[in-house]
Formats: structure tokens, sequence, C-alpha cells
């Protein structure tokens, strides 16, 4: 530690002499960062990228420093804008999975974390590895592969698979289970729900019922619990899929998966196919550096378009945080034909929400327009965490005077501030792509909902 010192202390004085030294002042950061010293390492990596703004190992440290004392939306910042870059490193792909999995989206921190590992063995992080439950395909192969009477590669020995199969459900709520987001449920009627409702009118018109919609927005603004209410409003059997339950690590497993998922839901139509954070299976494959991730966008593709069977009857929805990072080829007609941005509910739909969540709980009077004034960039699941805080609260209360009483709004009003809105630093990044990556048009509703337009 001593000698440690004696090299912080021999920084400080070279940058004595030097203060415009970046390189010296980053080795300084470094240094401090090995120590864990965070916050005066926080300090010099400042210092370093105001002299040097465009230095993506600055960055990395920076966002390095943030995580490191606990400042994780300090970091997501940062590193969400560094992923997007064709030279973003593969260590700020490790620290991204890491501050995912911390916010608890374990599906697309494993993702992240393959895609780390397969640009640069090195930054393996074993006990991250562990714990995403992500194997590691660095080494050896496992067995070799060979090339089948098609001319197609295909593994020599495949692990079980195209048998697997996800949980049907029956869900019982509709969308007046779902408050606000009455244009997106419009658009879902007229994709979905009008062509089963009005059968005879879109034959008519020679107009085939099934389709996709893909959601896209902030988390936790309620895709899931839409696509969940579209198939409870037209009766209509339910399938949700998610990373887990295509992904497989022999080779071509993950086709025969998503074909047996597809097959599943074809034979119970009419049927909602919902792929949750559906970037992870539907990577660009201009970023995807292994054959096998690229295959399985084929198949995925393929499947859309009903190469092999009919998806009359199968309505897709899916749902994305990121649809900048998906392939531009699922945006074709026929695919994913409509896009649809899922924003964080208004005044309106904020107050709607907290009736729906505080149905059936203790309370008294609760004033729901008022909650909805001091609640602005909430998304639905940041109101449910501030009904979760202060029902902590009247539990706290009740365990000490042993009288439960009902929340009022001033509990409510109390929970809410301790907690941030969680859309804002989607917004941070979702603006970038909307400015300067949007020739199509197709992030205009990012920008019209940040006043840009």
């Amino acid at each position: 530690m001593a000698a440690s010192e004696e090299t912080v202390n021999a920084l400080r004085a070279a940058l004595s002499v030097s203060p415009d030294n970046v390189p010296l002042r980053q080795h300084l950061a470094a240094t401090l960062l090995g120590l864990g010293r965070y916050g005066d390492a926080e300090t010099e990596f400042r210092q370093a990228l105001a002299m040097a703004p465009d230095n993506l190992e600055l960055k990395l440290g920076l966002a390095n420093a943030y995580s490191q004392q606990g400042k994780n939306s300090h970091a997501l910042v940062i590193v969400e804008d560094l992923i997007k870059l064709p030279k973003a490193p593969a260590a700020s792909f490790v620290l991204y999975a890491r501050l995912l999995s911390a916010a608890g989206d374990e599906r697309r921190a494993a993702s992240m974390y393959r895609r780390a590992i397969d640009q640069d063995p090195d930054v393996a992080d074993e006990e991250l590895a562990d714990r995403l439950g992500v194997v590691d395909e660095s080494g050896p192969p496992a067995f070799e592969s060979e090339v089948d009477d098609e001319g197609r590669q295909r593994a020599a020995f495949d692990g079980p698979a195209g048998e697997v199969k996800a949980n049907l459900e029956r869900p019982k709520i509709g969308f007046s289970d779902v408050g606000g987001m009455e244009t997106v449920k419009e658009e879902i009627r007229l994709k979905i729900i009008y062509p089963l409702t009005h059968a005879e009118l879109y034959k008519a018109y020679g107009k085939a019922i099934g389709g996709g919609i893909l959601l896209y927005g902030p988390p936790g603004c309620g895709k899931t619990h839409l696509a969940r209410a579209t198939a409870g409003e037209i009766k209509a059997k339910f399938l949700a899929i998610g990373i887990n339950d295509v992904l497989d690590m022999w080779m071509g497993n993950s086709e025969k998966n998503l074909h047996a998922l597809f097959e599943q839901a074809r034979s119970n139509t009419p049927c909602v196919l919902f792929f949750d954070e559906v970037d992870a299976l539907g990577a660009s494959r201009s970023d995807l550096r292994q054959g096998g991730g690229r295959q399985l966008v084929n198949q995925f593709l393929a499947e859309l378009d009903g190469m092999q069977a009919s998806n009359d009857g199968l309505l897709i929805l899916a749902a994305t945080n990121a649809p900048w990072q998906m392939d531009t080829a699922f945006r074709r007609p026929g695919r994913f034909d409509r896009i649809v941005f899922v924003p964080p509910p208004d005044e309106v739909a904020r107050a709607e929400i907290l009736r729906i969540i505080c149905h059936n709980k203790p309370v008294d009077r609760l004033d729901f327009d008022q909650m909805a004034k001091k609640t602005h960039d909430f998304s639905g699941a940041d109101l449910k965490a501030v009904l979760d805080i202060a029902i902590e609260g009247k539990l706290k209360e009740a365990l000490k005077d042993g009288i439960p009483k009902p929340l009022t709004t001033k509990d409510l009003l109390a929970a809410a501030k301790s907690v941030k809105p969680s859309t804002k630093d989607w917004f941070a990044t979702a603006r970038n792509h909307a400015l300067y990556s949007n020739q199509s048009g197709l992030y205009d509703d990012i920008l019209k909902h940040l006043k840009l337009i």
C-alpha cells in the first residue's frame, strides 16, 4: 500500500509540473481506482475528460468509478453511449452487464456479457458469468462440426432441442386493467383485435388475421402488461417468450427452440406470441461476430415470414427498450410492420394506474389526481415502487403501534419523494438516437414526447 501511495504522490507531483498531460492524469485516475479511492478517481477522470472528451478509455474509467460508488444511473448513461460506438471496448459491455444485473435485468445482462466475451475473451468475469448463468464458450469447442446433406453446418453432437415449450396462459385481464396508453391500444385494436372481431370485413379486403407489432419505450411503462391484456381482450391464448426459452449452448439448437415455440403458438391459434427484450434475440447482424447469432436472427425472420407454415391467426407482439440495437430487417412490412412507441404515462394515465394498483388496498380517500401531478415522468413501475414504499411505512407503524392504518395521500406523497423517475436515463440515450440516427423518422415519437419537434 505504501508503494502505491508513493506512486500516487509521484504522479501528482508530475501533474503539478504538467497539468495538461492527459495520459499522466489517466494513469493517476486508474491507480486511484485500483486503490479503492473511487471519489478521487472520479475527480481525476472528469478532469482528464474535460481535456479529451472523446477518449473511450477515460469514459469507461469514469463509468467504473461511478459504479463502484453506487452511482449506477450515472454509470449507465456513459456506458449506454459507449456500447453504441463501433469501437466500443469489450470491457464496456461487461460493465453494462454488471449494471443491468444490479437493476434486476438478468436477461439483457447475460446478452451483453456474451457480447463482451465474443469480442474479447480476456475480459471474462467468472463471478459475473456464474451469477448470470453464462457458459464460457471462449475455450476449445466441446464438439466438432460437420456438414449435413444439404451443405449446412451442423453439430456432430447436439444437445436435446426442439421440444421446448413455453407456459400457455389464458390471461383474465383486458385493456380496462391497463391505465392510459389509449393511442397504443388503438394501434393494437387495428392490427390485432379488429381482424378477429370483424373477420368478414378484413377478409373482403384480403387482409389476413395476424401480424406483428413492436413496442418500444422506457422500461417499466407496461409493455409486457399490455401484451398480456391484448390476449385477454380477445380471449386468446398467450405465450410469453424470454431469452432463456430460446438460447442454447449447442450449435443450431437455439434455432430449433425458436421454431418449436412458433409451432406451439401456431397449433393454438388465435394466440398472442410475446417476445420480451426482443433485441437480445434480434440484434443487428452487423454487430454479431459469431455465425450462431446471425443464424438465429435469420431463423427469427423466416418464422415471422411464415416460410414453413402459415402464421394466420398468430398475433406477434414484441417489446424492447433498445430498438436501435435490432436488425433493420425486422421492420420490413409483414414482420414487425407496426413500430409503436410506449411513452411514460401522462397525468391522466398516472392517476388511472394508481387507482388500479391501489384497488383492494386499505386506503383512506386517496387524491389520485394530486398524486399524478406530483409524479411527472414516473413509469408504471415507478408508481408501483411508490406504493410499495408507502405500504412498508404503514407496516412499520402497525408493527410498532399494533394498529393497522389505511394509506393516505400524505403517505404516498412522502413515498414519492424517495423515488426518482427511472425514465430519464432512458430518454438521455433515446434522445441521441432520435436526433442523429433517425433518417427514416422511426423515432419521431420520441422527439414529439420531448417537444423537440
